[in-house]
Parts: structure tokens; C-alpha cells; sequence
């Protein structure tokens, strides 16, 4: 049985999502797009992944800065406003009748190509816009279980040539840091950056917990995960200690627990590294206080927008 951060309890009402393809509502089985799109062709495009919880995007905000930066970034012009990108992903929401426990994927390519090529004066049409809605409630089982992981070979590459902050849709290292540690019997990749320095997992962001210190990465090589900030905005609340700086692992292998985070599984506790139990292998105390404390971070932002509308 697979086992990672993206564990989630099986939902029977997946087999018929519609999903959204340009604004159009399609059934998951017949949801399809272009051989021709920049996406496929060459990875050309960008998406974000937000949480539906209680009738809130939480966090919505945060990922349409995200986005737009990633825009920016690439070059896109993405013929849309942030309402708009709104409006679009809430169709999909009614149409499938979604309220809660809901995670939201929406994905953007420079559109279609008139002749496979990395040319984007050969794109024939505006952005492509695919709208994934899915209810995925993260395992508890999976997350007390907590995740193993291996460091991958693979590094997280330097921002002059593919800047690791960008959310984009070439993850083609990620994968193969992923097979790595597959293939080595753990769960998930930790990745070091181009210094040797520990950066990122291959889908979540790193954190350790040392003599009640909260490290993570500096943030210059590794993911520009919502998670990431707000797990750092919640450790300084709780007056932990809280460092974002380069660490080996030399560091690691000694930790007294250890994290990761993402948008999907919130705060996941790591048992093994490399071999080499963190901690006690379980939920540590901090870790704990910080998933519990993101919880709430979440049900604060919930009941904002609520007393909003």
C-alpha cells in the first residue's frame, strides 16, 4: 500500500467529479485536454492547490499571490482576475456539491501549440485553465503513523536556473528524488540544496525540532510552501524558538523530532531518516503543538470568512 503525506480516506464520490476545463464541466472519465497543449509538450505552466474547509478557501489569498508571482515569473499573462479564477473554481464546487474536507487543484499552461516546440510565439491559443476538485480528508492513521524518509542524490537546483520557489509543472527531480527513496524502502525524498545543506522534501517542506528550537531551511532553495509560512508564523506565536538557516545532516540525524509540512496533510510527523529513528519515532511533543496550533490557525481563518459573508 502506498504511504506518504497525501494518504487520504477513500471517498467513493470521486468516481464522478466533474471537473473544469477552460470553464466547461466534464465527468472525471472524460476530462481531457490537447497533445498539443504547453503542459504536456514541455511542462510549460503553473498551478496551486488550496483546502476547502466549511465553505472556506482557506488560505485562498496566499496561493493567488503565489499564482500571480509564478505568472509573473514564467511570463503569463493569465487573461484573468483573481475573482474571476474564484467565481471559476466555486462552479466546480457547486456543480459537485462540495462543502468541506475538499482539496482544490488549479492548473495553468501557456495554452496550445500549433506544432509540438518550447516556442511560445507557436502558442495558437489564450491559458489553458483545468480545475481539479476532489473530497480528500488526510488519513489520521497515515499522519500518526507518521513518514519515513531518504535523501535523495537528486538536489534542489540553484534559483539562476530553475528557481525552486517556483510552483511549476516541471517536477520531473522531484520524481526522481521520490523514486530514489522508493526504491531505497522509505516513504518520501529529503532533498539538500547545491551547498549539501538540507533544503526540502520532494512535496513537502522540512522542519526539526532541536533542544526546543523549531529549524528549517532558509528558504532560498527549497518550496515557497503556504504551509511552510503559516507552520512559521504558528512556532513564533507558541514562543518556540524559530530559525529559518542552513543545517546539515549532521544536524538532522540528532534532531529530537522532525516534520514536514504541506497543504494537503498540514503538520506530519517523520519517524525515520535515512535508517536512523527521530526521536522516538512517534508524534513529538512540539510537533504536535504546532500541527494543533496550525488547526486552529485554519478554523481562525474559517470562522473569519464565515462572519464575513
Amino acid at each position: 500500500m502506498v504511504h506518504g503525506t497525501h494518504n487520504a480516506v477513500k471517498d467513493l464520490r470521486n468516481d464522478e467529479v466533474l471537473i473544469s476545463i477552460n470553464g466547461e464541466l466534464f465527468k472525471r472519465s472524460e476530462a481531457k485536454i490537447s497533445v498539443f497543449d504547453s503542459g504536456y509538450l514541455v511542462g510549460d505552466g503553473i498551478w496551486e492547490a488550496c483546502r476547502l474547509y466549511e465553505g472556506v478557501l482557506v488560505f485562498f489569498d496566499l496561493h493567488c499571490d503565489r499564482l500571480w508571482r509564478a505568472a509573473k515569473s514564467i511570463h503569463l499573462d493569465l487573461k484573468m482576475t483573481r475573482d474571476e479564477l474564484k467565481k471559476s473554481i466555486w462552479k466546480v464546487l457547486d456543480a459537485n456539491d462540495m462543502h468541506t474536507n475538499v482539496h482544490v487543484r488549479f492548473m495553468i499552461t501557456r495554452g496550445i501549440k500549433k506544432t509540438p516546440s518550447q516556442d511560445p510565439r507557436l502558442t495558437i491559443s489564450g491559458p489553458n485553465l483545468v480545475i481539479i476538485a476532489e473530497h480528500k480528508k488526510a488519513s489520521e492513521e497515515s499522519k500518526e503513523k507518521g513518514i519515513t524518509l531518504f535523501t535523495s542524490t537528486i538536489r534542489r537546483g540553484s534559483p539562476d536556473y530553475l528557481d525552486p520557489r517556483l510552483n511549476c509543472h516541471s517536477k520531473l527531480h522531484e520524481v526522481q528524488a521520490l523514486i530514489q527513496a522508493i526504491e531505497a524502502g522509505a516513504d518520501e525524498a529529503l532533498m539538500l540544496d547545491i551547498n549539501g545543506c538540507v533544503s526540502t522534501c520532494n512535496a513537502t517542506n522540512f522542519f526539526m525540532v532541536k533542544n526546543g528550537e523549531v529549524w528549517t531551511s532558509t528558504g532560498q532553495y527549497c518550496m515557497n510552501g503556504i504551509t511552510r509560512h503559516n507552520l512559521l508564523k504558528v512556532s513564533k506565536s507558541l514562543n518556540y524558538p524559530t530559525y529559518e538557516k542552513n543545517f546539515s545532516l549532521y544536524d538532522v540525524y540528532d534532531a529530537d523530532e522532525a516534520f514536514v509540512t504541506g497543504t494537503f496533510g498540514g503538520v506530519t510527523p517523520v519517524s525515520k531518516i535515512d535508517g536512523r529513528i527521530i526521536g522516538t519515532g512517534t508524534f513529538g511533543k512540539i510537533s504536535r503543538a504546532l500541527s494543533d496550533g496550525y488547526k486552529a490557525l485554519i478554523k481562525s481563518e474559517v470562522n473569519k470568512h464565515q462572519s464575513l459573508s
